[in-house]
């Protein structure tokens, strides 16, 4: 490796898309994996050659083909949510790292489309399969490209620092409650 080269630079020139399909939790565990060598640099569907490219040259490398195993390069989707078909239960809230997909428990969801990163973790978990996956391009009034990278990698920063928030106000409400229960109630 690339003395001096740390996952960051790598980072910044992934697409951001946390999509998990290179084998790692999102793209920041991918560079981590690059940098240290465990990963190669050819493992980024929606990059695609333009990202193998850039990070071949970072690192000083020949560019080599997307790995299949990976998935394969195509043009940019967004998810789409079958209003008619969707019951609100809401399992397609926690997947999306970047907070994509608004609605309620009970009640009809949609996608901010402009900030979709076109990951497809919202589709598994629907069990009405509501969602699809659709061209950005054809989507009126949203760019055709991905959002942009450090648009989304503030966004699932903000996402994953309000759900460890959320675990540790849990975690302290749940000690809390514990330790009262262990208090004396003072008629010995």
């Amino acid at each position: 490796m690339t003395p001096g080269l740390s996952a960051a630079d790598i980072d910044a020139l992934l697409p951001q898309t946390q999509c998990t399909r290179c084998g790692y939790e999102g793209c920041l565990p991918y560079a981590r994996a690059v940098v240290s060598g465990e990963a190669d640099i050819n493992q980024c569907p929606p990059g695609g050659a333009e990202t193998i490219g850039k990070l071949a040259a970072l690192i000083g490398r020949t560019p080599k083909p997307l790995n299949r195993a990976n998935g394969v390069e195509a043009p940019p989707t967004v998810a789409f949510i079958d209003e008619e078909r969707c019951i609100g239960c809401a399992k397609c809230l926690p997947p999306c790292p970047v907070d994509a997909i608004v609605g309620a428990r009970r009640r009809m969801h949609t996608v901010l489309a402009e900030i979709c990163t076109g990951c497809e973790l919202c589709v598994a978990p629907c069990p009405v399969d509501c969602i699809s996956m659709i061209p950005r391009a054809s989507v009126a009034d949203i760019a055709a490209q991905l959002p942009p990278p450090d648009e989304s990698r503030a966004r699932y920063a903000a996402r994953n620092e309000r759900i460890a928030r959320r675990a540790a106000e849990k975690s302290a409400r749940l000690a809390a409650m514990k330790s009262a229960a262990r208090l004396p109630t003072g008629n010995a």
